[in-house]
């Protein structure tokens, strides 16, 4: 690995260029901590031409015929697939993921991608012949225009080219992706396969840039809709700007999800899935499972067991295939994650493990911290109410069911949510009553396969139509419905009514 970072470049119409830019953000290997390349902070110039671009792109591909958009997305997942090792370790060595969290944030991504390559079959529409006598409705879905795309930093491939593009563009959409400028180079490298399985110039471009740069695709008026993950507080702020400025709006947003675990579970089984949960990612991802409800009968021996098992797991650098936990993404967020487990122990909450002194051999500089658990987490405590994001596990103690999920459901944020049991009354009352998006029975990370919806609900989400199946087939399209009525010679003189057709009335009220 060379010592001197990349400079990296954006992409406009099929062409990497370089930024006019004096402002460039550091990008790290977590596991080291060295600066292995700058983003730059795109100008608005820049970003206005990559949208330009995509406006320019849109009429030629929206009017290929959706089996040739499909023939690019089938090559798409095969190049993938051939380059699946290196786009693995590209993941693991930006952003920190271990191996095993690389490779699903890769097979994650591709999983949509295969979806969206049935799109001859996900954008048929619907007719009748003969709706009314004589007359034939068929409702037709179409591509809007040009979208945007500002994707977090914790999936770096998965949610820009699996969440975002496959859907827009295989619906017939160019696109205006921003990648976090502190992880785009995964991003920027599947790019490159996107034109090597044939997508025309100038239907997906990218810029990296700041908040300024990027409050551009919130009010372009070129800009359709705009797919947003991150904070709360930015999701609500694009919600609001870009709604108000008619475009469509999709932003996932933050999360703090709750796990119950009650007395009949199996406990062995419980552990596993809750430590992969918990700490998997680092804890870096708005489906872990930082909070778990317990009921008091077995609290004792489930912190004890819990401990243990994320006590054993090893930390090291994100690509070796040995690793348990990778480091976190930056010294920033590092501290970040020190200074909640401090504010828990002014809270009152018990440590009863603290991986901040955390130190892999030979890696001494890297942004390692491991599994930290607090028990004893009361509901005034903050720790136990807002994301961390980062492997920090907080244990609530309740007696029973009904206590424990009228507690889950007083968050504010309801991405996802788990029960841990054998009594299928319980699982079935708790799919029927959690406020949970996305639910999980003995299943710790219940996210969807990708033909499914990502649907979070209250603060994890703003907007109307999810990320994923058919919503995200609905997001990316408009319908329009032609109906058609064709006279023969003896209907000439024929009287029109008000509906002109469209109604059938029966005779004796005409």
């Amino acid at each position: 690995m060379s010592n001197e970072p990349i400079k990296l470049k954006y992409y406009v119409n099929g062409e990497w260029l370089e930024s006019k830019t004096d402002k460039y953000m550091d990008c790290y290997n977590p596991s080291t901590g060295e600066v292995i390349a700058r983003a730059p902070q795109c100008t608005q110039d820049e970003v206005a031409a990559a949208i330009q671009a995509a406006v320019d792109a849109f009429p030629g591909w929206a009017a290929t015929p959706v089996t040739k958009r499909a023939q690019v997305l089938f090559k798409m997942k095969a190049l993938v697939d051939k380059n699946f090792d290196e786009l693995v370790r590209l993941v693991a060595t930006e952003q920190g993921k271990n191996w095993g969290e690389a490779v699903g944030c890769i097979a994650k991504m591709n999983e949509v991608v295969e979806f969206a390559s049935g799109i001859s079959h996900l954008m048929k529409g619907q007719s009748i012949m003969n709706i009314t006598n004589g007359y034939d409705t068929v409702q037709y879905m179409e591509p809007l225009g040009v979208f945007a795309g500002i994707a977090p930093w914790n999936f770096p491939a998965m949610i820009p080219h699996g969440w975002m593009t496959p859907l827009a563009v295989a619906t017939g959409n160019t696109f205006v992706l921003k990648p976090a400028s502190a992880v785009p180079q995964s991003a920027m490298r599947i790019l490159d396969l996107w034109a090597e399985a044939g997508l025309p110039r100038g239907v997906i471009n990218l810029t990296t840039c700041g908040r300024n740069e990027a409050e551009i695709f919130l009010k372009h008026p070129d800009i359709k809709g705009v797919s947003f993950v991150g904070s709360t507080s930015v999701g609500r702020h694009i919600y609001a700007t870009a709604a108000g400025n008619g475009k469509r709006v999709q932003a996932l947003c933050e999360a703090k999800n709750h796990a119950l675990v009650l007395r009949d579970c199996n406990m062995d089984q419980t552990i596993a899935g809750i430590s992969n949960a918990t700490c998997g990612c680092a804890g870096e991802r708005c489906m872990a499972l930082p909070v778990i409800v317990v009921e008091n009968a077995i609290a004792d021996e489930f912190v004890d067991k819990l401990v243990k098992r994320l006590s054993s797991i090893s930390l090291g650098p994100a690509y070796e295939k040995s690793t348990g936990i990778g480091p976190v993404l930056n010294a920033g967020h590092k501290q970040w994650i020190m200074d909640w487990i401090e504010k828990g122990i002014q809270e009152g909450a018990k440590l009863v493990l603290d991986g901040r002194d955390a130190v892999v051999p030979g890696y001494e500089n890297g942004f390692y911290i491991a599994p930290s658990v607090f028990d004893h987490v009361t509901p005034e405590m903050s720790i136990g109410w807002k994301e961390i994001f980062g492997p920090v596990t907080c244990i609530k103690r309740v007696e029973n069911f009904e206590e424990g999920l009228a507690l889950m459901n007083r968050s504010e944020f309801a991405n996802g949510s788990a029960i841990y049991t054998q009594n299928g009354y319980f699982a079935r009352e708790f799919s029927k009553r959690s406020h949970g998006g996305m639910v999980g029975i003995n299943v710790g990370i219940p996210v969807p396969v990708g033909i499914f919806g990502f649907t979070g609900h209250k603060n994890s989400f703003f907007g109307d139509l999810h990320i994923m199946g058919n919503d995200g087939i609905r997001f990316f399209t408009e319908q329009k419905t032609v109906t058609s009525h064709w006279y023969d010679e003896k209907s000439a003189g024929k009287k029109v009514d008000t509906w002109d057709g469209m109604i059938e009335i029966a005779d004796e009220r005409k």
